[in-house]
């Protein structure tokens, strides 16, 4: 037993200092896509939005945007274009409360963010229970949820917690893109989470379908269904993105 304390002892702190310091983030992550369109000429053929596979790209008319909500940051585009036109960035910061605002452009650079309205903030900011659905995810979403749950991450020390009933919940949150199957159940667990409730959509399936999207099985995301307060974009999302969409959500950064 001693032996143990005195491991721990040498351990030291393992919890991560977000938001306090910047995320440590692998090299190969793919994070908010930056577009340069002074480097789309004329020729341009639209390499980038043929090579996408989930029709996430636009090139002609206007400008170019990829609807982050559609992305699965494949980085297809990215090898397809000719002119470097599309990159992406190391920053982790991909929530809104504005499915619009997901719509990357070099007009729209990043998403836009607001918090709660103030009479749900003031119930929700240091006290915010979670009921999670699984709504036909492959299970990558939900494994990068789990994470948050341990000591690197520490969710609760936010007074962030997932609870197994939505009657004790503050709000649901979904990942999949919601089969026909789970549609039902996935309406239940939200008519019963008591009012005033959140709802939060996480990873690409969840707010669009994903690479499912046109199959008779799902429908095209949660906003078919229910109102989404909170969108996470990514394929699936990083932790702390995932972290940091909530803690806006919540006012405790900005």
């Amino acid at each position: 037993m001693f032996d143990v304390i005195k491991t721990r002892l040498a351990q030291g702190y393992r919890t991560a200092r977000y938001p306090k310091e910047p995320p440590t983030l692998p090299d190969r992550f793919m994070g908010l896509p930056v577009l340069a369109d002074e480097r789309c000429t004329s020729s341009c053929t639209g390499e980038c939005a043929r090579a996408c596979p989930v029709q996430a790209i636009s090139v002609h008319p206007g400008p170019l945007t990829i609807d982050v909500g559609k992305c699965i940051f494949c980085g297809k585009c990215k090898q397809a274009c000719p002119d470097g036109g599309i990159s992406f960035s190391g920053d982790h910061r991909l929530g809104t409360t504005d499915r619009r605002s997901l719509l990357i452009s070099s007009a729209n650079p990043r998403p836009v963010f607001r918090p709660l309205d103030k009479a749900r903030l003031r119930l929700f900011k240091y006290s915010f229970k979670l009921r999670q659905v699984s709504a036909a995810g492959c299970n990558a979403c939900e494994a990068d949820i789990n994470v948050l749950n341990t000591l690197a991450f520490d969710l609760s020390r936010f007074g962030i917690q997932f609870v197994a009933s939505p009657r004790h919940a503050d709000g649901v949150l979904i990942t999949g893109p919601v089969s026909k199957n789970m549609a039902l159940a996935l309406k239940k667990t939200f008519d019963a989470t008591p009012a005033p409730k959140v709802v939060i959509a996480v990873g690409t399936c969840a707010i669009s379908g994903g690479v499912f999207a046109n199959h008779e099985q799902v429908h095209r995301g949660v906003q078919e269904l229910l109102p989404v307060d909170l969108y996470i974009p990514g394929c699936p999302p990083h932790p702390y993105t995932i972290l940091d969409g909530l803690l806006r959500l919540l006012g405790r950064i900005r």
